[in-house]
């Protein structure tokens, strides 16, 4: 397939086309951040004080600040604080942790203010006015933000709402950039052209339209209405061209520069400027210390308090597997633990009581990688309905409370993949195997081997409670609307 080179117009187009959903969007959250603080601080006042024109201090300022008044300033320094912090910067908006955190820091900006402020003028505060209000607003902000993100997720699902990227560098370098921003469109970099250093200036690659050298770059990002040029690590653009190509771009363009180290978490990921050199230091991972110890304490409440709470759906479940086929209520396998210690991981028998015995006629031919099938004739009636909403997996809180599991983790491995597996991917064993994970909930079975691996190991290098947390909250997801669950 070939393309037809671009047409470069003798001068600017409309302009950039990818900034305008950033500007749309601000504007929304800005209507929406106004009508959520006008609304708390109204409710506010009307529970607290009511509809009377009291006065909010005892002392000489008391005829000039009556509650009214106070409430309206409280609402407009509100306001003023998430402009401060760039709560709606275009750059930021639908990331969201850096914009959640942003939100939160002018809400405690505003509280701290007020009290201040009301300190030293004497002003007379309801302790509730001071203590409720401005953190259940912060609560419906953040609220607002990620309904907003929500929507706009969909949007960039769609092809729509995303920066318009231009790629530059090898052809091997822009190709995998090109299917990594193509696997994860929710981050809004949709690839319109790409310009090689070690290609031809025109035609296509991989389905990506070429615009030329990267002298043409800034040119093609006017005609193809980018707003972001993205530089991929490569040994024919140096520094000064990069910076050349900076000069020349327009002051509404981004210029992104990709490094060559990938799967790494952004807490890890440091820049420091040391005598004009943008040094990356990215910190060495670990699981040992305080964070394994809270792990292990998380575990072990989370996975006892559950078990009491489910007990009765666990009795349940029990007595359907038992009726519905010949064989033990429970499934025992061993698997491959934290480095490399077997155990017996427990699930509720989905399959007939020979699967084992007939998974050798089914594997045939099946290469490297858990085997799985949609339709595997051994699962029983019960077990497709337990395996599609994971229920098959609860007694797996045992592990987890024995301390073989943990609530999140990469995939308890079988003995015979791990002896198959290379240097790369035995890094999966520095952690303890989780009941949840990366891979369970980005499509499980339908996954590629390469891709579970690649998500597994990304969780390794990169593991936080704070990213647990987050994928439990998809694992909740995950079982009421399940996909690749067979």
């Amino acid at each position: 397939m070939t393309a037809s080179p671009i047409t470069l117009p003798a001068t600017a187009t409309r302009g950039v086309a990818a900034t305008r959903w950033s500007l749309r969007l601000a504007r929304r959250l800005a209507i929406t951040d106004a009508a959520i603080v006008a609304v708390v601080v109204l409710v506010g006042h009307l529970a607290l004080f009511g509809a009377a024109e009291r006065v909010a201090s005892r002392g000489e300022y008391a005829a000039s600040l009556p509650y009214p008044a106070v409430s309206i300033a409280l609402a407009v320094l509100w306001l003023l604080a998430l402009a401060v912090v760039d709560s709606r910067d275009e750059d930021e908006i639908g990331t969201g942790t850096t914009e959640y955190r942003r939100v939160i820091r002018a809400g405690v900006a505003t509280l701290v203010i007020t009290i201040v402020l009301g300190f030293f003028l004497g002003v007379d505060l309801s302790r509730i006015w001071a203590g409720a209000v401005v953190p259940v607003g912060t609560a419906l902000l953040v609220g607002g933000r990620w309904g907003w993100r929500r929507h706009l997720m969909a949007r960039r699902a769609r092809g729509l709402d995303s920066h318009r990227v231009v790629l530059l560098g090898s052809t091997q370098t822009v190709i995998r950039t090109a299917l990594d921003l193509a696997r994860q469109p929710g981050h809004g970099y949709r690839v319109v052209g790409v310009a090689l250093t070690d290609g031809p200036s025109e035609g296509s690659v991989a389905d990506l339209r070429i615009v030329g050298g990267v002298d043409d770059v800034p040119d093609a990002m006017r005609a193809l209405e980018a707003d972001t040029v993205m530089a991929t690590s490569s040994d024919h653009l140096p520094a000064d061209r990069i910076r050349d190509l900076a000069w020349h771009l327009d002051p509404a363009h981004h210029l992104v520069v990709a490094p060559s180290i990938t799967d790494v978490g952004g807490s890890r990921i440091h820049l420091r400027p040391v005598a004009g050199l943008p040094l990356i230091h990215v910190e060495t991972p670990h699981q040992a210390g305080i964070g394994r110890t809270m792990k292990r304490l998380f575990d072990v409440a989370a996975s006892a308090l559950a078990l009491v709470v489910l007990a009765r759906v666990l009795a349940v479940i029990a007595v359907l597997v038992h009726r519905d086929s010949p064989g033990g209520v429970l499934y025992r396998q061993e698997r491959i633990g934290r480095d490399g210690e077997p155990f017996s991981i427990l699930k509720f028998r989905s399959m007939s009581s020979d699967a084992d015995v007939r998974r050798a006629e089914l594997t045939a031919g099946h290469g490297k990688g858990l085997f799985k099938m949609a339709d595997d004739p051994r699962v029983t009636r019960v077990g497709k309905v337990l395996r599609r909403y994971s229920l098959d997996e609860l007694p797996q809180l045992v592990n987890v409370l024995r301390g073989e599991m943990s609530l999140v983790g990469p995939r308890p491995a079988l003995p015979s993949e791990v002896s198959e597996y290379d240097r790369r991917e035995l890094r999966r064993l520095a952690v303890t195997p989780g009941l949840s994970g990366l891979w369970q909930v980005s499509g499980r079975s339908d996954l590629e081997w390469a891709d579970g691996i690649r998500l597994d190991l990304y969780y390794v290098e990169n593991w936080s409670m704070t990213q647990d947390l987050q994928i439990l909250w998809r694992t909740a997801k995950a079982v009421v609307a399940p996909s690749g669950a067979y």
